[in-house]
């Protein structure tokens, strides 16, 4: 299966991926008891499968991932109907192996706990609580696997007093501050809070829970140690405020919404061209010089107004008028290209049919290619981690519900087809 998926890979594969097909990836060896859906814990052990991590995703029978449903898009057929995989679970599930399992039944229990002992890592994302009444809580699990990471990815984590509730990502993302300083600034039309346009609280903390595994084990390598890793869409969302959650630490300042705007260099966002948008990105006085001659305007550059950032922050309304009309009288291809060659960070606003047919994301191989359970060739979205050691691996498709439960019960726990077909006659998986 590897070979046969790498080989079939399209769309500007990475330099050498196949020359390193046989190689062992950096996470070979690694196995993930994966009791994780909808978006935060799939993209953690996508992003560890694509390393060479073996995940098995724990799935109801019959039901599987949430995600599973949340459609359309779904991917055709053969046949062009639409299947059961739909997009969304699509985005991130590859380099999985499904099983299903019903851990309400005492006997998927044990089957569970069989598999665990064979695994390194365990994550889920239950509610806080859920998984002891099957024996599955970490108190439980540490003390027969010692040696276990325990990732437990959560809306608001192990403590404090929200610890019982049910975390979306919208939700972190209106708690943890982003939408007041996300959309059109106060006062203009839809000058309201929104949300970023994915996912990204719980994307973020899915790639937070990866780098905390990742040290987990490294420290269970050295000292022999499981541990306890509590993630909180809550507290990723609060630390990617970066800039802006520092801006008021240090100044005592409430940000606010301001667009497209940045609110520590000007002139940084999205202006109107003749025949679209642009972003102008001025990051220093010199880009700044060189965008004012580029434009035939170099007597901005010395104007005492605009000279330097902290000027044009003081004189943002002017500045940005200013430049609006500029960019107005040209379109977006004399500005991309011509302030590209002059060294000033310009570039178009796309959408998504554009970013995929955009030259340097295809150079990059950010879209691929690859065999799927229903007969068909499925697109996907390529990692974005550029490794030469070797780099990411696609080895399999996203897994239809309970694809590979005969294959990892056989390899596990040593039983054959007679044994599973038993199991599910019984509801077990």
């Amino acid at each position: 299966m590897p070979l046969r998926a790498a080989t079939r890979l399209r769309g500007g594969t990475q330099g050498g991926m196949l020359r390193a097909t046989m190689t062992a990836l950096p996470l070979d060896g690694i196995r993930i008891f994966d009791l994780t859906r909808i978006l935060a814990g799939p993209t953690c052990t996508q992003a560890l499968g694509d390393l060479g991590a073996d995940v098995i995703k724990i799935e109801r029978a019959g039901a599987g991932d949430d995600t599973r449903k949340w459609g359309p898009p779904y991917v055709a057929g053969k046949d062009g109907k639409p299947t059961n995989e739909s997009a969304y679970y699509l985005s991130a599930n590859r380099n999985k192996r499904s099983i299903t399992l019903d851990l309400r039944n005492p006997e998927g229990q044990a089957i569970a706990k069989k598999l665990i002992a064979k695994c390194d890592v365990f994550i889920e994302n239950f509610k806080v609580g859920d998984l002891a009444k099957f024996g599955l809580d970490y108190e439980t699990l540490s003390k027969e696997f010692p040696k276990l990471v325990y990732c437990s990815i959560t809306g608001f984590g192990q403590t404090g007093p929200y610890a019982p509730r049910a975390g979306y990502d919208m939700l972190a993302q209106g708690l943890g501050g982003i939408m007041s300083i996300t959309g059109p600034a106060e006062g203009t039309p839809g000058g309201q809070p929104h949300k970023v346009g994915v996912g990204i609280a719980d994307i973020m903390t899915g790639m937070y829970a990866a780098l905390s595994i990742l040290a987990a084990l490294r420290h269970r390598d050295r000292t022999g140690e499981g541990q306890r890793i509590d993630m909180a869409l809550l507290d990723t969302q609060v630390s990617w405020l970066a800039n802006e959650g520092m801006n008021y630490l240090v100044s005592g300042k409430t940000p606010v919404r301001q667009g497209n705007a940045h609110p520590n260099i000007v002139p940084y966002e999205v202006f109107g061209c003749a025949d679209g948008f642009v972003i102008l990105a001025v990051g220093n006085d010199g880009q700044f010089a060189k965008f004012c001659g580029f434009a035939g305007r170099p007597e901005l550059a010395k104007d005492p107004k605009f000279a330097t950032n902290p000027a044009r922050i003081a004189n943002r309304v002017e500045i940005v008028r200013i430049v609006n009309e500029i960019l107005r009288a040209k379109p977006q291809a004399h500005w991309v290209e011509g302030l590209a060659k002059a060294g000033v960070p310009c570039a178009p606003v796309n959408d998504i049919k554009q970013v995929f047919e955009d030259p340097q994301v295809k150079a990059r191989g950010m879209r691929i290619d690859m065999p799927h359970a229903s007969g068909v060739d499925i697109p996907l979205i390529a990692s974005p981690i550029k490794m030469s050691k070797p780099p990411p691996r696609y080895r399999h498709a996203p897994p239809v519900c309970g694809q590979h439960t005969e294959e990892v019960f056989a390899e596990l726990l040593g039983l054959d087809a007679r044994a599973v077909a038993d199991l599910r006659a019984r509801g077990v998986v």
